[in-house]
């Protein structure tokens, strides 16, 4: 049985095995036919604004049923407040249906235990287990219903403005909200109108094929250029299900999230509540951000790359923030994933405290120059194997010293090979990231 589960559930372009609605039936069956052994027996499902999240919210539905589970519908909802709600309404499990930050032809979908956590490698061996068995429904009598959610908005709107220290004020900020046509278009509004900020929204108009589409935490541009049209303080950059966060400074800078968990590091590290002194990222952590956590005597993991392996090194080191700089920021003393909206509101928590300009608090760190080129594959590489690569990463590396580094890496979600470096000049990194990039072309 191959191996659907990537670093980030299953996820692909649509009508093209498994994304397809026959296989999301049989996963629903799948899935519900696990947790009936066990005893639990309901499920919640939520989805972002993708045109094809009805059909596979009907297929899910309906795999689920003949399972003899029972199905609460959230309609569209970010990834991190399906989590919340997993927990809030008590169900067995809770299902997304998002591909994240791609593009409207691809979707996906990715489970929550009841704790509000990713699956563990264990479930999931037993669902593909199962996806290789004959489907066979319950009897009539066993057959699990349907319903739809009470106030799934209000009770996660209501969650994310709890994380928040409401002592503080943020009168006279003037923020810009970047939705994505996402999942976050009906509720980002809400969650941070009542802070005393001037709130512009933009990009919160889904159709079903805009989503993630030249805005967002991807593609910041429009962004940038309205927040200095507007000469506003700020703008945040959620992705299409919510669980990524980039913001602007009042300079039009990009802040990232290596930049944005120091930041916060650094003033929870200073009030003495983080957790263990300790801060979780990945192999792509920006080496600016590793050398200025040391500098304060924080101590940094590396985890693999992928929010699970982050939450997963979190749990193990008694850690409560963790991150990479695509956006995703996990507040693990706030809630059990990452969470765009959380982590945005504990970022303007820190302005206000600090009573400094996002930009001032993004300079006290300083980034190494860092070049990621993705290079498309159509079959699968096996990169321990490439002996002209791994020649040229050994030269590439002696050049670049102990002021660089190098990351070659397949993705989890996408058909790429990422060929990372970084060090302290620019000129040397972009050229040899090319060098590498061309042996992989």
């Amino acid at each position: 049985m191959s191996n659907y589960f990537g670093t980030d559930g299953i996820r692909g372009k649509v009508g093209v095995a498994p994304i397809t609605a026959d296989f999301f039936l049989k996963l629903g069956w799948a899935v519900g036919s696990v947790l009936a052994k066990k005893g639990k027996t309901s499920v919640v499902i939520g989805k972002d604004t993708r045109v094809s999240g009805y059909i596979f919210e009907s297929a899910l539905e309906a795999g689920f049923l003949s399972a003899g589970v029972d199905v609460g519908l959230l309609g569209p909802m970010p990834t991190p407040g399906i989590a919340y709600l997993t927990k809030k309404y008590n169900a067995s499990a809770g299902v997304v249906i998002s591909a994240s930050h791609n593009s409207f032809e691809d979707n996906g979908v990715k489970f929550f235990s009841l704790e509000g956590f990713k699956l563990s490698d264990t479930d999931q061996k037993e669902i593909e287990e199962k996806l290789g068995q004959p489907m066979v429904s319950v009897d009539s009598s066993s057959l699990g219903k349907a319903t739809r959610c009470e106030h799934p908005i209000s009770q996660y709107v209501k969650f994310c403005k709890e994380s928040f220290d409401y002592s503080v004020n943020l009168g006279g900020l003037d923020i810009v909200i970047d939705c994505a046509h996402g999942a976050t278009y009906h509720l980002a509004e809400d969650v941070f109108s009542g802070l005393g900020a001037k709130i512009t929204m933009i990009n919160n108009q889904p159709d079903g094929f805009n989503i993630n589409l030249k805005c967002g935490a991807t593609d910041t541009k429009h962004l940038r250029d309205v927040v200095l049209e507007k000469k506003a303080d700020l703008g945040i950059a959620f992705d299409g299900d919510g669980d990524r966060l980039i913001m602007i400074d009042e300079n039009g800078e990009l802040v990232d999230g290596d930049e944005l968990v120091f930041i916060l590091a650094k003033s929870w590290h200073t009030q003495n509540h983080l957790l263990s002194n300790t801060v979780v990222g990945t192999k792509m952590s920006n080496l600016g951000m590793r050398h200025a956590l040391r500098d304060l005597d924080i101590n940094f993991i590396e985890a693999d790359v992928g929010d699970r392996f982050v939450m997963e090194q979190m749990q193990a080191n008694n850690s409560i923030l963790g991150g990479e700089g695509s956006g995703h920021i996990i507040c693990l003393d706030k809630t059990t994933s990452g969470d765009a909206m959380i982590a945005a509101l504990q970022v303007l928590e820190v302005i206000a405290k600090r009573g400094k300009t996002l930009g001032e608090l993004k300079s006290e760190m300083q980034k190494y120059p860092q070049v990621l080129i993705n290079i498309k594959t159509e079959e699968k590489i096996d990169l321990d194997q490439h002996t002209v690569l791994k020649q040229t990463q050994t030269e590439v590396e002696k050049v670049l010293g102990d002021e660089g580094r190098v990351l070659i890496r397949a993705s989890g979600t996408e058909p790429l090979i990422r060929v990372m470096v970084e060090g302290k000049d620019l000129d040397l990194v972009q050229q040899s990231a090319e060098q590498l990039a061309d042996v992989l072309r």
